[in-house]
C-alpha cells in the first residue's frame, strides 16, 4: 500500500510530460469568418487570445514545426478593445529549457484593404510580392531556434480601418501578439526581440518604446529596424512639390491620409482633397498598394494633386508628428539597417532618425549598405541582424 503514492507521483509526471504545449484554446472558424470576432469580445486584457486555427498556404513558414493563425485582443487608439489577427510560427524540435525566444516581426506596407493582410497572403494576392520577400529571413530565424510571431496590425483583415503609420496602434499590435502567442503555446519564452521593415521598422520602433509599460512582463532584449519609415510629417513638402504622376508615392500618401482620417476624424481631411483625389480616395479601402499605385488609380495622380493648393496642412502636420519615431525614447538596445540606394525611405532621413534617437539616450547600432535598395536591405542586412538578435537572445 505504501507504494501507491510513489506510483501516483510517477503517473502524474508522465501526464505532465505528455501534456500539449498549447493551453486550452477556442478553435476559430474557417474562412473569412475567422477574422470577425464574437460579440461581446472575449477576454479581459490586451493580448488575451480569442481563438486560433492551423495556418496553411503561403503565410505558413516552411521551417516551422507548427504554424497557427490567431485572433487576439488589443486596444484601439480610442481606448476601446479591438480584435487583431496575426500568425504564430514555432520551430521544429524540442523547446529549450527556458522556452523558445520570440521574435515579433512587423511587416512592411501592403495596403489598408482587408485582402492585404499578410495572414491572407496567396500567390495570386495583389500584395504577395510585398509579403514573400521576407519569408527567407523568417525561416532562417526559425531554423536558428526562434519562434516568429507576426501581427497583421489593427484593422487590417479585421473590423475597422487600419490606421496606417499610426505608431501607437502598430506598437500595441506588435506586443499583444506575443502575449497571445504565449497563451497559445506555453513553450514560448518571455525573452523577445522586435524587428520589422519599412512600415514595419516604424512599428518596431514604436513597439520598443511602448514595451516597458504596455507589456512589462516581456523581456525585450533588442530591436532591429530595417529602413524604418520616419519624418512622415516632413514629407508633406515633398508631396506638395512633386508634379509628375507619383505611382507608389501617391499610393502611400493615400494610405497615410486614410489612416490619419480614421485616427483623427476631427481634422476633416477629405475637405482638404482635390476633386481628382476625392474621386479615387475610396479605393484606399479596397485596393492593396500595388493596385493603388497603378496609373488608373491614385498612382496616376501627381502627389501635388492630392491636396488643394489653398488647403491648410498645418493641423495635418501636427497630427502626423505624433507618430514620427524620431520623437521616441527607446531604452532597450536597437539596431537600424539602411540601404544607401533606398528611394522609398531616404538614407538622409534615417541618418537624422538615428541622430535624434541617440540624442535621447538610445543605444543604436547603425549600419548602412552602399548601393542597396529599399527591399534589398532585408537580404543584405540579414547576417548582421541575425547576429545582433542572437547576441541578445542568448
Amino acid at each position: 500500500m505504501r507504494r501507491y503514492p510513489a506510483v501516483l507521483a510517477i503517473l502524474a509526471l508522465i501526464l505532465v510530460a505528455a501534456a500539449p504545449a498549447s493551453a486550452k484554446v477556442r478553435s476559430g472558424p474557417v474562412g473569412e469568418a475567422f477574422y470577425t470576432p464574437p460579440t461581446p469580445l472575449p477576454g479581459k486584457k490586451h493580448g488575451d487570445l480569442i481563438w486560433a486555427r492551423k495556418l496553411t498556404g503561403e503565410p505558413a513558414l516552411k521551417s516551422a514545426g507548427k504554424n497557427e493563425l490567431v485572433l487576439y485582443r488589443s486596444v484601439g487608439t480610442d481606448g476601446q478593445p479591438i480584435a487583431v489577427s496575426g500568425t504564430v510560427s514555432v520551430p521544429k524540435g524540442k523547446a529549450p529549457k527556458r522556452g523558445w525566444p520570440v521574435i515579433t516581426y512587423d511587416h512592411g506596407t501592403t495596403g489598408i484593404a482587408d485582402q492585404c493582410a499578410p495572414s491572407k497572403d496567396a500567390v495570386d494576392n495583389p500584395a504577395h510580392p510585398y509579403n514573400a520577400y521576407v519569408y527567407p529571413l523568417l525561416n532562417r530565424w526559425l531554423k536558428a531556434g526562434y519562434a516568429v510571431v507576426r501581427t497583421d496590425y489593427q484593422g487590417l483583415g479585421t473590423p475597422g480601418t487600419h490606421e496606417y503609420l499610426v505608431g501607437r496602434a502598430e506598437g500595441r499590435s506588435t506586443l499583444d501578439v506575443v502575449r497571445a502567442a504565449r497563451k497559445f503555446d506555453t513553450h514560448l519564452s518571455n525573452r523577445i526581440a522586435i524587428s520589422g521593415h519599412s512600415q514595419g521598422g516604424h512599428a518596431a520602433l514604436w513597439g520598443a518604446a511602448l514595451a516597458p509599460k504596455w507589456t512589462p512582463e516581456l523581456k525585450l532584449r533588442g530591436t532591429v529596424a530595417f529602413a524604418p519609415a520616419s519624418h512622415i510629417s516632413e514629407l508633406l513638402s515633398v508631396v506638395r512639390a512633386s508634379n509628375s504622376p507619383g505611382g507608389g508615392l501617391s499610393g502611400e500618401a493615400a494610405l497615410i491620409a486614410r489612416g490619419l482620417d480614421d485616427f483623427k476624424p476631427g481634422l476633416n481631411l477629405p475637405g482638404l482633397f482635390t476633386d481628382k483625389f476625392t474621386a479615387l480616395y475610396p479605393e484606399a479601402d479596397t485596393k492593396c498598394l500595388p493596385q493603388l499605385s497603378e496609373p488608373d488609380s491614385v498612382g496616376g495622380l501627381a502627389p501635388s494633386e492630392l491636396f488643394r493648393s489653398d488647403a491648410d496642412l498645418g493641423p495635418l502636420v501636427t497630427a502626423l508628428d505624433l507618430s514620427d519615431p524620431e520623437n521616441l525614447t527607446i531604452k532597450s538596445p536597437l539596431a537600424v539597417e539602411q540601404g544607401g540606394a533606398d528611394s522609398t525611405v531616404f538614407p538622409a532621413l534615417t541618418d537624422d532618425l538615428v541622430k535624434q534617437l541617440r540624442g535621447r539616450g538610445s543605444k543604436v547600432d547603425y549600419k548602412t549598405y552602399d548601393g542597396v535598395s529599399h527591399g534589398a536591405v532585408v537580404v543584405s542586412a540579414a547576417d548582421h541582424a541575425t547576429k545582433y538578435i542572437k547576441k541578445r537572445l542568448k
